[in-house]
């Protein structure tokens, strides 16, 4: 390999965490199986297309075991070149399959591809072991690596200490539906469910973050907060470890990702999602990073401006054509090889349907190239706040890096200028929301409900200027992660007065909420449910608040609290 541990640094494990995305662990225990069943896969090395060590080149892992030969190109040249390929370090991952595809079903750059087309040769290193950015830029061995935009928050600040540093150039894939919290107990309907129960991760990756957002915005007390118990698997046995934890009882929950994510669903009697990225749909995106350093120079710009380029051309080709993609994962990396023995290609298949590869359009659309929310900028920001906020930076003190200097829009822009189609499509709402879909959705228990202290002054349902700082702060980006769900605004009292009056004015209150919603932020109203529910439905005990650690005055403000609760489509 490449890249070998010298010390499990915390900032080190932190990488070998996330880059577990590749589930190499899962790849050996696979690997291990698919011997003991006797099933044999000619012309297979760990990694597919090798690592930075052992790649020389690669080609296509075809039936055949070998790729077709190829005349050796000379070395040097321009960045691009055939001499000097863009090198971009991948893992083992469903969502880089349009980048094969625009490769020509190859780690390289293929005659008559995609990529060949726009005069430019990108070589595709995959790196399961996952080197830092700092080694991968300071060796040279890659001018370009994949990074989920929740770690990249995480990692750039190490970057820069380290005299480095790095942009996004695009976003490549957004989850939608292959992240997600799940249970094996029918007891567990919702993220409020797993106080006092086990729940199995690996630490500090997007399972991690996603948990810990849903937590915090979950209706619990501090205490129930502090009952649920995270059960972290070591990096190096990976989603495997996380998913053989599940199957096996040890824990009563887990948060994975696929390919574990759909086997663990599969394999387990009970297992079912508890809240996924199906709901939260704007919560993870994989992106691409490249060193600041070539990004600057002139002469690289039409180089960067092809890469991404031809990445779009490669998500319309596999969309069009995802048996071709799958054809591509198979071909290239042993990961996907072994799968496909295993399970099937028509397995592969199905982990499309859970994320979505992101063309130019859904590019614009999130980076806020359309016109609407900068959903990247948002990720960034949070998840910087909640890894800061468990300890994971290398250097605690390392300053806040502001959302706009994480990214390089230049390409993409460029790119959406010059495709008014994609510009169209950009502006389009991505979900459609109906009275008939509201009344399915919230036929199912809710997935997680937030409270919010919207205050009102007494006896009153008219919200005051710092009423809607409060919508806008705390609800408005629950809304926005959530962008698939449907929500119940829900009003509620605490037990002074009477029952009566304490429904009416707690629907009078949810009802001003919605209406600003809709007006201010464009929520449609199909897509909120206005209950009021007075006092009927406690989040602390008024006649025993010490049980939650909070005063009566703390228990009764909890209990006023407005609630926003996420049903899934």
């Amino acid at each position: 390999m490449a890249y070998q541990m010298t010390g499990l640094t915390k900032g080190l494990l932190l990488i070998i965490g996330l880059g577990l995305v590749g589930s190499i662990g899962w790849n050996f225990v696979l690997k291990d199986k698919l011997k003991k069943e006797g099933i044999t896969v000619a012309g297979t090395t760990l990694g597919g297309g090798g690592n930075a060590a052992n790649d020389t080149g690669g080609g296509n892992a075809n039936a055949g075991g070998a790729a077709p030969a190829r005349p050796a190109a000379a070395a040097g040249g321009k960045l691009g070149s055939p001499g000097n390929p863009l090198k971009v370090s991948i893992v083992s991952f469903h969502g880089y399959a349009p980048a094969l595809v625009a490769n020509g079903n190859s780690l390289k750059t293929q005659p008559g591809s995609i990529y060949a087309k726009l005069g430019v040769n990108v070589e595709f290193v995959i790196n399961d072991d996952i080197p830092t950015l700092t080694t991968l830029f300071e060796a040279k061995t890659a001018q370009c690596a994949w990074r989920t935009s929740d770690f990249w928050a995480q990692e750039q600040p190490n970057l820069r200490n380290s005299g480095h540093d790095g942009r996004g150039v695009m976003l490549v894939d957004n989850t939608q539906g292959g992240d997600a919290v799940i249970a094996r107990d029918n007891s567990i309907q919702k993220i409020e469910d797993l106080a006092g129960k086990t729940v199995a991760l690996l630490q500090y990756t997007p399972s991690h973050g996603m948990l810990i957002d849903a937590i915090d915005n979950a209706s619990l007390t501090a205490r129930q907060k502090r009952q649920i118990k995270t059960v972290f698997i070591k990096p190096e046995e990976g989603t495997a470890g996380v998913r053989a934890a599940f199957t096996a009882g040890n824990v009563d929950a887990a948060v994975l990702w696929d390919p574990d994510l759909s086997l663990a669903l599969r394999e387990t009697k009970g297992a079912h999602v508890v809240y996924s990225t199906k709901t939260a749909t704007n919560l993870i995106y994989d992106m691409m990073v490249c060193d600041q350093r070539e990004l600057a120079k002139p002469e690289n710009e039409p180089v960067f401006q092809a890469f991404v380029d031809g990445w779009m051309e490669g998500v319309t080709a596999a969309r069009a054509n995802p048996d071709n993609a799958v054809k591509a994962l198979v071909e290239t990396e042993e990961f996907f090889k072994l799968l496909a023995a295993k399970e099937g290609t028509s397995f592969i298949k199905s982990l499309f349907n859970n994320l979505l590869w992101t063309d130019l359009a859904d590019n614009a659309r999130i980076l806020g190239l359309a016109g609407g929310v900068n959903h990247y900028e948002r990720v960034y920001a949070r998840f910087d706040q909640i890894y800061r906020g468990e300890g994971s930076l290398a250097n605690p003190k390392s300053p806040v890096i502001p959302p706009q200097d994480s990214i390089d829009l230049r390409f993409i822009k460029k790119a959406l200028q010059r495709n008014t189609q994609a510009q169209a499509e950009a502006v389009k709402p991505t979900e459609t929301f109906t009275e008939k879909g509201q009344a399915a959705a919230l036929a199912a228990p809710a997935q997680v409900t937030k409270p919010v202290s919207v205050n009102f002054a007494s006896g009153s349902f008219e919200l005051s200027k710092k009423a809607q700082q409060v919508i806008d702060k705390e609800m408005v980006p629950f809304i926005e992660n959530n962008g698939s769900a449907y929500f119940e605004v829900g009003g509620n009292t605490d037990s002074v007065g009477s029952a009566g009056a304490n429904q009416a004015l707690s629907l009078a209150r949810a009802r001003a909420v919605a209406d600003y919603l809709e007006k201010q932020w464009e929520v449609p109203r199909a897509r909120l449910k206005v209950t009021g529910y007075g006092s009927s439905r406690p989040l602390c005990d008024e006649t025993r608040p010490e049980a939650a650690d909070m005063t009566l005055d703390a228990c009764r403000a909890l209990n006023r609290s407005t609630r926003l609760a996420v049903f899934s489509k």
